[in-house]
This record gives C-alpha cells, sequence and structure tokens, in this order.
C-alpha cells in the first residue's frame, strides 16, 4: 500500500518500497516485457504470454504494480500543473483508476482533487464581468456539465458514498453562505450555487446515484426552470414516485405564485408531456429550445396528477391579462399568446373546458399574427409531420415569407426534416437557398445526416458513396469511410483496408493545427487495430504528431460537434460519437497488446492533458483485467 506524506505527496519509503517490488518483478519476468531498440512493438505478446499460464499470472503481476506505479507517479506530477481545472480532473480520475487497486491513496487523491477543485471554481468565481469573453467561457462551461467540483463528485460519489457526504456538506455549507448573501445583496451567485447543485445532482443521477442526487438537488427543485424540470424527468425515469411528488408541490405553489406567468407553464409541461424538450419566449419575442440529445418517452402520469397540470396552467393562463405597459412577465403578451397556440391541443385532448376559455384569448390582430407559427410552435406536442405536411406548410410559410433571409430559413427548416427521415428532396431544398454560405453548410449538414443514417442502417455500398460524392468536411468523410470499413465482414479484410486509407487520406488533408486531425486518424487506428494491427501501432505515431501541434486536443473522451444549424425550427447540431474517436479507447487495445510500448506512446504526448489521459487509459486497462488466478471460469 502506498501513502501520501504531509504535503500530498506519495510517502519516500513507499516509494522505494515500490521501486523495489518492481524491481524484483522485472527481474523475475525481464524477458516477458523487454523491448528491441527501437521500441517497436510486438503485436500478439499478450496472447504469447497466455499460452503459459505461470508466466501468465507473473507478468500480470508485474503489470498491475507497473500501472499502480503509473498513476501514482501521474499523480504527483498533476500537483504542479499550472493549470488548476487539468489539475483536478487528472487527480480525481487517477483516484478513480487506483481505486480498487489502493482506496487508501486514491481517497487521498480525492480529497486532493477537489482541494485543486475548489480552487479552480474560486478563480471562476473572480472572473471580472466586465471581461465578457472569459465570463461567457466560464458560463458555458458549466453549462455544459464542466464545473470542477462536479467532476470530482461524480467520480467521488461512485467510489466513497462518505466521502461524497463531506464534499457535498462542503458545498451545502458554501450554498447557503451565497444563498444568503444573495438575499442581502452582497452576491447575485446564489442562482449560480442553485445550477451548480442541480448540474451536480444530474451527474450523480447518470451515475446511478439516486438517492445522493435527490439529496443534493431537493433545495433547487422549488423553482420552475429548465435545470429543476430537468432533473425531475430524468429522475423519474429512475424514481417516478418521488418525481411525480415533487412535481405535485411545484404546480401547487405555481397556482399560489403571482409571479408565475406562461413560461412557468411551458415549463411545467415539459415534465408532464415533453421531457428532454424545453421552451422558453422571452418578452421581445425570442423563441429558445433545448432539446437533451437522446430522447425521453413521455411519461404516462397518473390521471390526478395530469388534471392537476391543467388545472394550475388554466389558472395561470386565464388570470386577467394586464395592459401592456404594466405587463411585467417574462413572456410578454405575445409570448402568452404563443405559449397558449402551444398547449392548446393538450387542452383540447385532456382538458376541454379549459381549451373553450383559452381559445377566446385567441383573437385581434396580435393573435391572428401567430396563426401562421402554429405547426412550428406544436413541435414535441403533436406528432412529427409527414413528407407532404413538411412541404405543404413549407410552401404556405413561404407564400407568407417578405425577405430573402426568410425564405432561406424556411428552406432551412424543411431541408433539415426531411433529412431526418432520408429523403433525397432535402438536397433540392439546400440547394433553393440564395446566401451561399448557409446553403453550403446546409448541403454539408444534409449529406452526414445521410451518412449516418446509412451507418444506422448498416448501408455500407451509400455510406461509401456519400463518403466518395457528398459535401462533407475531411473530419465528415474520414468517420464514414471508418464506419463503413467497421461494417463489412471479415471475409472483405482488402475492401475495409481501402476504406480506412481513404480515411487517412481525408484525415491527412485536415489542417495540421486542427484537433479534428488528431481525431480523425484515431478514428483510422481505432478500426485498423482490427484489421491489420501492425499498422494501427504505426499510424499512432502519426496521431502522437498530429496532437504535438495543437494544445486544444486533449484526449478527453466526449462527442464532437461539427456543425451548429439554426433554423426556424430551433438549433440542431451534427455530432460524431466520443467512442469512435476515443484516444482513451486506442490506448486499451494497445496496453493489451504490448504495454510498455503503449506507455512510450503516451509519454510522447507534449502536452499535460494528453499524455494525462492517455496515461490513465493505459492503466485502467491493466488495473481493470482481472488477474488471471481471480478470473471467473
Amino acid at each position: 500500500m502506498v501513502t501520501l506524506n504531509s504535503a500530498g505527496r506519495v510517502d519516500s519509503k513507499s516509494v522505494c518500497r515500490l521501486i523495489g517490488l518492481i524491481s524484483c518483478l522485472f527481474v523475475l519476468s525481464i524477458s516477458v516485457l523487454s523491448q528491441s531498440d527501437s521500441r517497436k512493438p510486438v503485436p500478439g505478446k499478450a496472447e504469447n504470454e497466455k499460452s503459459n499460464p505461470t508466466g501468465a499470472n507473473s507478468a500480470e503481476a508485474q503489470r498491475r504494480v507497473f500501472a499502480i506505479s503509473l498513476v501514482i507517479s501521474l499523480a504527483n506530477d498533476a500537483r504542479s500543473y499550472p493549470d488548476l481545472a487539468l489539475r483536478a480532473r487528472v487527480l480525481a480520475r487517477a483516484a478513480d483508476v487506483l481505486w480498487d487497486a489502493d482506496n487508501v491513496t486514491a481517497r487521498s487523491l480525492f480529497v486532493r482533487a477537489w482541494e485543486a477543485a475548489e480552487a479552480g471554481d474560486a478563480d471562476d468565481a473572480s472572473v471580472d464581468p466586465k471581461d465578457k469573453q472569459t465570463a461567457m467561457m466560464m458560463a458555458l462551461r458549466k453549462v455544459g456539465g464542466h464545473d470542477l467540483r462536479a467532476d470530482v463528485l461524480s467520480l467521488a460519489s461512485r467510489r466513497d458514498k462518505a466521502l461524497a457526504e463531506l464534499f457535498l456538506a462542503k458545498l451545502n455549507k458554501e450554498n447557503e453562505s451565497n444563498a444568503a448573501d444573495s438575499k442581502t445583496g452582497k452576491t447575485s451567485s446564489g442562482s449560480e450555487a442553485i445550477t451548480r447543485r442541480l448540474m451536480v445532482a444530474r451527474k450523480l443521477l447518470a451515475d446511478g446515484q439516486v438517492d445522493l442526487a435527490r439529496q443534493l438537488a431537493a433545495p433547487a427543485l422549488g423553482e420552475v426552470n429548465q435545470q429543476s424540470i430537468g432533473f425531475l424527468s430524468e429522475l423519474r425515469a429512475k424514481d417516478a414516485g418521488t418525481a411525480d411528488q415533487i412535481f405535485a408541490s411545484l404546480l401547487a405553489r405555481t397556482e399560489l405564485d403571482p409571479a408565475a406567468d406562461a413560461n412557468t407553464v411551458s415549463g411545467l409541461s415539459s415534465y408532464a408531456f415533453t421531457p428532454g424538450f424545453y421552451l422558453t419566449i422571452s418578452a421581445d419575442g425570442q423563441t429558445t429550445w433545448s432539446q437533451t440529445d437522446s430522447p425521453i418517452a413521455p411519461p404516462n402520469l397518473p390521471a390526478s396528477l395530469r388534471d392537476r397540470f391543467f388545472q394550475a396552467a388554466a389558472s395561470v393562463l386565464l388570470r386577467p391579462v394586464p395592459p401592456p405597459d404594466q405587463d411585467f412577465s417574462s413572456c410578454g403578451p405575445r409570448g402568452r399568446l404563443r405559449i397558449i397556440t402551444r398547449l392548446l391541443p393538450l387542452f383540447d385532448q385532456y382538458a376541454p373546458n379549459s381549451a373553450t376559455a383559452l381559445r377566446a384569448q385567441l383573437s385581434g390582430s396580435l393573435a391572428r399574427n401567430i396563426n401562421g407559427e402554429e405547426a412550428l410552435l406544436t413541435e414535441g406536442i403533436k406528432p412529427p409531420a409527414s413528407t407532404g405536411d413538411t412541404l405543404e406548410r413549407m410552401q404556405a410559410e413561404l407564400d407568407h415569407a417578405k425577405s430573402t433571409g426568410e425564405r432561406d430559413q424556411i428552406y432551412a427548416a424543411a431541408a433539415v426534416v426531411l433529412a431526418a427521415q432520408g429523403d433525397i428532396r432535402a438536397r433540392d431544398l439546400a440547394d433553393k437557398i440564395e446566401n451561399t454560405d448557409r446553403r453550403d453548410h446546409l448541403r454539408q449538414y444534409v449529406d452526414f445526416s445521410f451518412a449516418q443514417l446509412a451507418i444506422r442502417k448498416k448501408q455500407t455500398e451509400e455510406a461509401a458513396r456519400l463518403a466518395r460524392t457528398g459535401q462533407l468536411a475531411h473530419l465528415q468523410r474520414a468517420w464514414t469511410y471508418t464506419q463503413a470499413a467497421r461494417l463489412l465482414p471479415d471475409s472483405q479484410r482488402e475492401r475495409a483496408l481501402s476504406f480506412l486509407q481513404e480515411a487517412t487520406d481525408e484525415a491527412r488533408r485536415i489542417e495540421s493545427d486542427d484537433p479534428g486531425r488528431a481525431q480523425a486518424l484515431i478514428a483510422v487506428a481505432t478500426q485498423l487495430f482490427t484489421v491489420e494491427r501492425a499498422r494501427a501501432w504505426e499510424l499512432m505515431s502519426e496521431v502522437v504528431k498530429a496532437a504535438n501541434t495543437t494544445e486544444k486536443f486533449t484526449g478527453d473522451e466526449r462527442d464532437i460537434s461539427l456543425q451548429m444549424l439554426s433554423t426556424r425550427a430551433g438549433v440542431r447540431v451534427s455530432r460524431i460519437a466520443a467512442a469512435d474517436v476515443s484516444l482513451a479507447r486506442i490506448l486499451r487495445s494497445l496496453a493489451q497488446d504490448d504495454l510498455e510500448a503503449s506507455v512510450a506512446l503516451a509519454k510522447a504526448f507534449k502536452y499535460d492533458a494528453t499524455r494525462a489521459n492517455s496515461t490513465l487509459a493505459i492503466a485502467r486497462a491493466i488495473l481493470e483485467n482481472p488477474p488471471p488466478n481471480t478470473a471467473k471460469n
């Protein structure tokens, strides 16, 4: 067992003992892990070890000790990282990897990670609000789920509930202090603390820590907003009774709240009918959509709770309308009518008496101007339109369009819908757009949607055709070729290699300082490993070179957002799944094939983040692989 000294570093005596153990093990099995002077990998070495059970046991024990030493060495290095965010993440991930092998040291590393995260979050809080660009980046990081303490707490809670509760207590104490300061006007961080609380809770919920997530989220569930309703929708999938009980209390509170308005009702409808889809309208008429990447099935609410929703919604939407100069609601008079238009189909179905009264509100010139937006506003409420309906609606909107830009938006919205259905007419609509940049952007989105659909349907020939002829970016083209190669049977090995060569060529066309170059090469190497292992090893040296040209590539496991397309139907984003371009995934395979060569590869990365993520992936591959004598038969 290895321990940390008072300065937070590994105790020197522990290091000596560890080095001695490693040395002995290396002497016992030096022939297993030795490399040639050129350090070229020897594919298949792992299989050779397994042919000799005694040697395999000895080699596996030595590999595990070596992996532990890698993690501990990395943790020591991480304590001197100037980037507090990276320091916190690496220490927490090192603790997670090390937990089963040495949970005493791992627990200490979690504490160090929390301290670094506190310091890093405090730095964020001290950002000058006048520095709009930096402040915006900090806000985006938190909204995107990259709050430092959230990352640490999420990992720690999976390993040690008591330790997680200790961290929660510290976070609760700070939140209470922030809330108190907010009430006295000293700071505006109260709402930020609530947002952070819900963000951490959602991470815990995703990790299966339902009780802990519910406990943390409880103080933040008294208001209706995107974060609270999003949490409740996710909680319902795991604990419907508790989620419905909290929702019922929100309905009761809404009826009594004079500040509740149409946006409040829209938020509540998200839980009841469109989980994962959240819509708000600002006082100046801007509509904001938010939709999760993975659809959530609509809940089958108990009839009594569903009726309570319509009762609370009607009580708010049918309140006396104030004069325009006295309307201080978050949505304004036009927004109120638009939300009524959105929810009216639900009232027609479940609460017809209230629907009659609400429909009476939709009169006058203001309401008539909204009639043409019904199809757009009811997205998620009404079933998706058929192709014919989409084109008819598009033509009706085009007939009333007043500018070229508006017509371009209408074509784009229809093209996105048709592309999702695999309808080739989406390309024709994209070509009708007059703005050159928007037309090219949309055509690329449409073609990549077709490519992704072909891959999902396992249409190898169509995917390969789109990779050759589609209007795609180099990274999209490279990904499509790699996925087409993946779909081919073993009997078509040469064709798979041909596809992977095409993908490699596309990757090399990406600018050298673009992180997409390394990501595309990783995608190719991942598929090559299953077809021709030696070539995968060779290509990884090119991955290192590409990664070392830009600090933007970190090797983190996350989806790649390729395009963000804004249409009248909201924002659409095309993505490549993290698993397809995962540095950790390919390194885990390489580590099982040749540990020493994979470590040398990880050390060749120039930047701290990439080197750390690589080292942890290798160590995890070894430590999470059970020793031969403990593996189940």
